[in-house]
């Protein structure tokens, strides 16, 4: 006769189960930190999934098909932005509750959530963990091989990185939302609603989200120009990363004392911002749906703003369906790039652009390194700079085919909506509101991989990272 099986509850008894369990989750936190960060995405979730399917989350009182909650729940925690419902109807008081703590809590980054999670856990920081966090802090934040010091937060300032991105997300949100309350108020919002919207539109400028709360979106303050450029300043502070908001914090305007991440987060940024406006204005001046029925001033603005928000924040005047072609392609290509290193913004990253238009005017130039206000640049930071966008492109790519199957939509707008899924930008032609589930599982499948990153995703499934001791035979193909 066979024996009953024992449940782990009664071999160990309560208390030894949840002592193995942690135990466990102490080993992996040291072990793989990159996995760990993946899990604890993966877990967050499913928890808001299953939040965001309880009945009191919607409007109506009934419980939100899966895919819809699983869409949201991953738009939410990955800060992207998109949604398959209407953000500012469907859901109730404590949907947008759930949804405002979840793009916070997404805001504060895959390894920075992993690393905070495995100091609870485990009491202290494994020195792998230490690296990964550090690491956080570049493009490098993922790098197989032993940290260069230079090149990141010493170990022993990973504690106070983790305790700026607090801190800074506290008192960025706050000021922004103080700003913004007036304006509310102006816009006919009642004063004790704009007491919560007011919090709500500054999460969702900061972590450069770009869900609103209310039905008609950024309408009643399409010319509230301060109002609007508050919002640019909130998705400008969370796109440039926490670490540069520390470095500006300790250096303040001593550009000599900012390390070569802070000043090509910096440069890049802005050269991509009037970049995108200028792009903007020569293509939609004379588009009437979008441009073409405003004054020069406003048709200025707005040009600057649509270049602020395709790069990584999501909020929009115009309808987006209604932009031309070629404006639609200038939107993907400033949504791909995204924003900085451990910023609350998506895409391949603006150092990782940086690093390879440095090795390309290097290569152009016929110097044997690549070089940047006085320093080098490693080869194994051109690699993984490289890798990131290999990765990124091949993401979007089987994503658009994909989806382009699924929908029989025009590739300009599934590409569009892909690449803003990737870099969870939030911008859409309206095509992601109409996706069937298969569609919607892929999307959210795409924002979940591009808000991981890359990189963390390729050092994440990685079995082992082993040390070759002998190198092989140089011979040189032919390229290009």
């Amino acid at each position: 006769m066979a024996a009953d099986p024992v449940s782990p509850f009664s071999r160990f008894g309560v208390g030894g189960f949840f002592r193995r369990f942690f135990d466990d989750m102490r080993s992996l936190t040291t072990s793989s930190p990159a996995r760990f960060a993946v899990l604890i995405f993966a877990s967050l979730i499913l928890l808001f999934t299953f939040l965001l399917s309880l009945p009191v989350a919607t409007a109506t009182g009934t419980q939100a098909p899966f895919a819809d909650a699983l869409f949201t729940a991953v738009s939410t925690i990955c800060v992207t932005g998109l949604s398959t419902v209407d953000m500012g109807t469907y859901w109730s008081p404590f949907g947008q509750v759930i949804i405002y703590i979840g793009v916070n809590v997404g805001a504060l980054g895959v390894l920075t959530l992993a690393s905070i999670l495995g100091l609870i856990i485990s009491k202290r920081l494994g020195l792998r963990a230490k690296l990964i966090a550090a690491g956080d802090t570049n493009p490098m934040r993922a790098h197989g091989g032993p940290v260069n010091e230079g090149q990141t937060v010493r170990l022993g300032e990973v504690g106070l990185l983790l305790r700026t991105v607090a801190l800074s997300t506290l008192i960025i949100e706050a000021g922004l939302a103080i700003l913004m309350y007036p304006s509310l108020l102006i816009g006919g919002v009642d004063p004790l609603t704009a007491l919560w919207e007011a919090p709500y539109y500054a999460a969702m400028s900061f972590t450069n989200t770009g869900f609103t709360p209310n039905a008609g979106g950024l309408e009643p303050f399409a010319t509230d120009y301060f109002f609007l450029t508050v919002m640019m300043a909130g998705v400008f502070l969370g796109s440039i990363g926490f670490p540069v908001i520390l470095a500006l914090w300790r250096h303040q305007w001593h550009v000599r004392q900012w390390s070569l991440h802070v000043k090509l987060t910096l440069i890049t940024t802005v050269l991509l911002f009037f970049a995108g406006a200028i792009a903007f204005l020569a293509l939609e001046f004379d588009n009437p749906k979008t441009f073409g029925s405003m004054n020069a001033w406003d048709t200025v603005f707005q040009s600057f703003f649509m270049s602020a928000m395709t790069r990584s924040g999501g909020f929009s005047v115009v309808d987006i369906g209604e932009l031309n072609g070629s404006s639609l392609v200038v939107g993907s290509m400033l949504m791909f790039v995204g924003g900085g290193s451990a910023s609350t913004a998506g895409g391949i990253k603006v150092t990782t652009l940086a690093v390879l238009a440095l090795a390309v005017w290097s290569e152009a130039k016929g110097r044997q390194s690549v070089q940047a206000f006085g320093r080098r640049i490693p080869s194994d930071v051109q690699r993984v700079a490289l890798s990131v966008v290999a990765w990124g492109a091949t993401i979007v790519a089987l994503s658009t085919i994909a989806i382009s199957h699924v929908t029989k939509a025009h590739v300009e707008d599934v590409l569009f909506d892909v690449i803003s899924g990737f870099a969870t930008v939030g911008l859409s032609t309206g095509l992601t509101a109409e996706l069937p589930d298969l569609g919607i599982y892929v999307m959210a499948l795409t924002m979940f991989m591009g808000r991981v990153g890359t990189v963390t995703l390729a050092a994440a499934v990685a079995a082992t990272s082993r040390s070759q001791l002998y190198s092989l035979p140089v011979e040189r193909p032919i390229v290009g």
